[in-house]
């Protein structure tokens, strides 16, 4: 239950989720949940195969248990049923990566929205250039974005039908996990990822993994300065929130080029929906605030007028997963 924020206990307790945050997030750094999948565990046990120094560890891992990922029994601690399916890497709906990637980026930025707020600066990943050409920075970039995709991947392959087409593009599509998850549901289909250059190797190797290689490709360019590939389909997941409106209409009309007359865009997003409870995709757009340098939450509204003015029509939308919405448009 949320704290009732209209008494003054609720507002200090409200005030304190950042701690509980922190707990699961360290949680998954440290590599629990994952030494658990191995088999249940007393705290000593624990300690040692964590190399933990001990202090705080009894409360830590009870805290676990009230937050409901650890289940305890007579001492021993395994992973609750939630935290098994989706902290343990490796699993299917493993999500894990991206709480890795918050707590270190975005959890210490958002001791800085007050900074943002004042000067409208980002306070951490502004310069993604900068930051893809770390290699290390970019495999936990890639492990994130697979912790959002991972989930919503499935889901984007249900929601479309795929018949009738050829040739996919992901814009931004990182390594091609969420590709990957596409090519699965449309056996006839082939599949290209546009992103920086750098997410090549990734990309090739993950696409080896799946099994995959022979209908994906990569394609490495600034989708700012450089054409986009022709598709049938062009995908757009969580990669407009990143940039300002001109940017947005930018990138729609360079989706419009990549497309024939009849071709489809499908564009994925925590997109703000009028006459909905929108606390979870206003956080995020404070969160994008902090990571870039123009990026935000826009409504389906707005994106409807950028993408008509970039030459497509015939719109729907419909809610995807828990929080995005996702929107399809035709070339006209």
């Amino acid at each position: 239950m949320a704290p009732d924020v209209q008494t003054a206990a609720g507002l200090l307790r409200f005030g304190n989720l950042f701690c509980d945050a922190k707990v699961l997030l360290t949680a998954v750094e440290l590599g629990l949940f994952a030494e658990l999948e191995d088999g249940p565990a007393t705290t000593a046990e624990i300690r040692d195969r964590l190399d933990l120094h001990g202090r705080g560890l009894a409360h830590f891992l009870a805290t676990l248990v009230s937050i409901g990922v650890l289940v305890e029994e007579d001492g021993v601690f395994r992973n609750a049923d939630g935290a098994q399916r989706h902290l343990v890497p490796g699993a299917d709906e493993f999500v894990g990566g991206f709480l890795i990637g918050a707590g270190r980026t975005l959890y210490p930025a958002y001791g800085n929205l007050g900074e943002t707020l004042r000067t409208g600066a980002a306070q951490a990943g502004g310069d993604f250039a900068k930051m893809i050409e770390d290699p290390g920075a970019l495999a936990q970039f890639a492990q994130m974005m697979d912790g959002l995709n991972e989930t919503l991947g499935p889901l984007l392959a249900g929601a479309f039908d795929w018949s009738g087409h050829r040739r996919v593009l992901d814009v931004g599509g990182c390594r091609g996990n969420l590709l990957s998850h596409v090519l699965r549901a449309g056996p006839g289909l082939t599949g290209q990822v546009f992103d920086l250059p750098p997410m090549g190797p990734l990309f090739e190797r993950h696409m080896a993994e799946q099994d995959l290689s022979e209908r994906a490709s990569f394609h490495g360019g600034d989708f700012f300065t450089d054409r986009l590939p022709a598709a049938d389909v062009v995908i757009c997941g969580h990669v407009l929130s990143d940039w300002n409106a001109d940017e947005r209409l930018t990138l729609l009309r360079k989706a419009a080029d990549a497309l024939e007359p009849g071709g489809e865009l499908l564009v994925y997003d925590r997109m703000l929906v009028a006459g909905t409870d929108n606390r979870e995709n206003l956080v995020a757009s404070l969160s994008l605030m902090l990571m870039t340098d123009g990026g935000g939450a826009y409504s389906v509204a707005e994106l409807q007028e950028q993408a008509r003015t970039a030459g497509f029509g015939r719109f729907t939308h419909r809610p995807l997963g828990a929080y995005d919405t996702l929107v399809t448009a035709v070339r006209n």
